[in-house]
């Protein structure tokens, strides 16, 4: 990973030609969720990914609500030097992506959400609890944050994840700091900056699609089609899918991104 100086964020271009495309990963996760897609989307276009603050190889921020996470996008992509990208965004990348087209001026070639952070509610039972209790969870003797980290990452996939993904899923999330920024990043990404994305769906200025992992536990696929009937486009459903669908089904995502969204732009 290479960091821009004055961003001071991880970041890996694969690809040398092509349109520019730019992957958004969500939470609790890194660019590294990306790594099953990457060489079918390098193939055909120039693929530019970033670990946000707060996550994977960047720095632990103290900062890592959506809204900076957003500005963060716009700067980053500035710093790249491309104009109107295509982004394609999992997760919470979903709503940082939309904040930054909607509300941050952000022009984009396209824009593809994945099983995405946006329609109210989301978040589960640990997920608020968590939330609401940041301070009390950080606190946890380790072996307790441990075993009810790996708990939470298994739902995140259809299939069982082997105990290398299991790992390098954890892996920023342990020690002393990693179990401090964990909680609070969800402490800090809440519904409030997700709310009003809501309200300004019909001012997305760009194509855009929505692709959902059938059996998602995070996230119900009812969640997706409340998301694309109110952005009026059709529900693309990867079947035998997760949360994570790059994880689970990367051929048939490779296949909707190159069909779907990102041929012709």
């Amino acid at each position: 990973m290479t960091k821009p100086q004055h961003l001071d964020i991880a970041t890996k271009i694969d690809g040398d030609s092509g349109s520019p495309v730019v992957l958004c990963h969500g939470t609790p996760f890194s660019s590294a969720v990306w790594d099953p897609v990457i060489p079918q989307l390098s193939s055909h276009h120039t693929v530019y990914r970033w670990d946000m603050p707060g996550y994977g190889a960047s720095p632990l921020s103290d900062v890592v609500d959506l809204d900076t996470q957003a500005i963060r996008l716009v700067e980053l992509i500035s710093h790249w030097g491309i104009d109107n990208p295509s982004v394609v965004a999992h997760d919470i990348g979903g709503a940082v992506a939309l904040r930054a087209h909607l509300f941050h001026g952000l022009e984009l070639s396209s824009l593809t959400l994945i099983d995405t952070v946006c329609i109210p509610p989301w978040g589960s039972a640990f997920y608020k609890l968590a939330q609401d209790n940041a301070e009390v969870f950080t606190a946890l003797p380790a072996p307790f944050h441990e075993a009810l980290l790996l708990v939470y990452l298994d739902g995140v996939t259809k299939r069982e994840l082997t105990a290398t993904e299991r790992n390098r899923l954890a892996e920023p999330w342990r020690g002393t700091g990693g179990q401090a920024a964990f909680y609070r990043q969800i402490s800090q990404v809440r519904q409030t900056h997700t709310d009003d994305i809501v309200d300004h769906l019909g001012e997305v200025r760009c194509p855009v699609s929505v692709i959902w992992g059938s059996d998602d536990e995070w996230l119900p696929i009812s969640n997706g089609q409340t998301l694309a009937h109110k952005l009026g486009v059709e529900l693309t459903e990867i079947s035998n899918a997760g949360h994570l669908v790059p994880y689970d089904q990367p051929e048939l995502l490779s296949s909707a991104l190159l069909t779907l969204t990102l041929v012709g732009h």
